[in-house]
């Protein structure tokens, strides 16, 4: 499939986590019916693309099964597809749940891992046409760790992994042209927060891949201030993706988003 147009403005992702553990909203939507209702209230705000995860990645989170990974999002996406047509992402990196999700009508696949962490994910996505999130981590796993890795050009750091996993990504049947890059944020990063920085200051770096960019710096710990404190923080942080090349925007909080980069999309292109 191909993203929609959306006039030009970039899309905004809204965050279903679906795990008991998740860093900013761990156990709120872990039933499927709360998670639906507030899929389908993210819909009313504005969101483009729903991104349901059943396994954390963030620093401290455990190792999920195949077996509860299907039972938490599976049935999400059922009642999902059948109550809206919006785009349906499965933030995943086992490609048994990528499969299960696309069969069932799920559009995208979002890796954290960038094809790192199931050796069976690329050949078996291969055989799909559904676009593919690939992340910079510093980690090989899904399992983020807090390390202040300490990098001499961070854009470059990141421009290089990206360009190594879509040649990989290609080898193994991928079409170049169904990746999304995501130079990671907050601790996928560094707990060192300049580097954060220097990615969204320097975004439009990636732009000659001649790839969708998504960003997802919502709530990050490189944002000052407690979880729920870091509202402000994390608009800023869309604000000045979007004016450097961001096409999509991976969030918690979609009304406020939705209003803030329809407003610097409006002043862009005035």
């Amino acid at each position: 499939m191909n993203l929609p147009d959306n006039n030009g403005k970039p899309l905004v992702m809204g965050i279903l986590n679906v795990t008991p553990d998740s860093f900013s909203d761990g156990g709120k939507y872990a039933h499927p019916d709360k998670a639906l209702k507030r899929a389908l209230e993210m819909v009313r705000e504005g969101a483009d693309i729903i991104d349901v995860g059943g396994e954390s990645s963030g620093p401290g989170s455990q190792d999920v099964s195949l077996k509860d990974e299907l039972e938490r999002v599976i049935p999400v996406f059922e009642k999902l597809r059948k109550e809206t047509d919006v785009i349906l992402s499965v933030d995943t990196c086992k490609a048994d749940v990528a499969l299960h999700a696309l069969n069932i009508g799920v559009d995208m696949v979002n890796d954290v891992t960038a094809l790192r962490g199931d050796p069976t994910m690329a050949q078996a996505l291969a055989k799909y046409d559904a676009p593919v999130v690939i992340m910079y981590s510093k980690d090989p796993s899904a399992r983020t760790t807090r390390e202040p890795q300490q990098y001499d050009d961070v854009v470059a750091t990141v421009r290089d992994f990206l360009s190594d996993r879509i040649e990989y990504g290609v080898r193994q049947g991928i079409k170049k042209s169904r990746f999304i890059l995501d130079p990671g944020m907050g601790a996928f990063v560094s707990s060192d927060p300049k580097y954060s920085l220097q990615l969204l200051n320097r975004l439009d770096e990636l732009k000659d891949f001649g790839l969708p960019i998504l960003v997802g710096p919502s709530r990050k710990s490189f944002i000052p201030g407690p979880i729920e404190e870091r509202l402000e923080g994390s608009l800023a942080a869309c604000a000045v993706a979007v004016m450097n090349g961001a096409g999509i925007l991976r969030v918690h909080d979609v009304q406020q988003t939705r209003r803030v980069v329809d407003m610097v999309h409006a002043i862009m292109h005035s």
